[in-house]
């Protein structure tokens, strides 16, 4: 088992995903759990308790691959890690790495409705567990980074052209794998996320991103202020070197 630290990169050459069980609450935990979710859903009732990943487990395989360990979860599990002794769950997300075509990396703020208000992160998110008898793997992983880039940033991209570049772990031990993207031009990324935001208030939602700022630095950018997931500032300093 790879040792823990906040947060770890590995850049992996092989992926492999082993799907596995979540352990069975008792009685006890899993009335601690629905106590803690109703109380998270009665801060921010925008929370709802979909299907999603978790990590089992994250181990080396050969000196350049990885197996992710996983099972089929939903969110309300999450609030297990604030219970104590309550066996412990993490997540399992996916994020888009994209530059602009001058090497400037575009980052997001999270929107106050969101599980991660005023969060500076990578577009992306919570990966989802394919439907039953189908594989989680690579390609799932792909498709799914893809879809997080264009419903956050408006920025259609083929998912063949993400490419699997560093994987993370990190706080409570979750689990993110990061795609590149083909650079593109800095106009056209603030266009087209322009016109995704305005889009979807038009259709009265706000997006789930609240605003985008391209950085040269791990310093980040001016002005855009805010808690950073923890990821981010290894993954810009990787960025830059590479």
């Amino acid at each position: 088992m790879i040792s823990q630290r906040t947060p770890e990169l590995f850049e992996p050459g092989r992926l492999r995903c082993v799907e596995t069980v979540l352990p069975v609450l008792s009685a006890a935990e899993r009335l601690a759990m629905d106590e803690r979710w109703a109380e998270a859903v009665l801060a921010n009732p925008h929370l709802f308790d979909g299907p999603t990943v978790a990590g089992a487990g994250l181990d080396r395989d050969g000196p350049d691959g990885l197996v992710l360990t996983w099972a089929r979860s939903t969110y309300r599990r999450r609030v297990l890690r604030r219970i104590p002794g309550a066996p412990r769950v993490s997540s399992v997300f996916v994020c888009v790495v994209q530059a602009a075509d001058d090497g400037r990396l575009m980052v997001g703020r999270m929107a106050p409705w969101t599980a991660s208000p005023g969060r500076l992160q990578l577009p992306g998110g919570s990966m989802e567990p394919p439907p039953p008898g189908e594989p989680l793997d690579l390609a799932a992983l792909r498709r799914h980074a893809a879809r997080e880039l264009v419903e956050e940033t408006g920025l259609g991209a083929p998912s063949e052209e993400l490419t699997l570049w560093l994987v993370t772990r990190g706080e409570n031990g979750s689990i993110g794998f990061h795609f590149r993207a083909p650079r593109r031009p800095a106009a056209l990324l603030y266009e087209r996320f322009a016109a995704m935001a305005a889009a979807e208030r038009a259709l009265g939602r706000e997006p789930e991103l609240e605003r985008i700022a391209l950085i040269r630095s791990e310093a980040g950018p001016v002005g855009l202020d805010g808690p950073r997931a923890d990821y981010l500032g290894p993954v810009v300093r990787r960025h830059l070197r590479d």
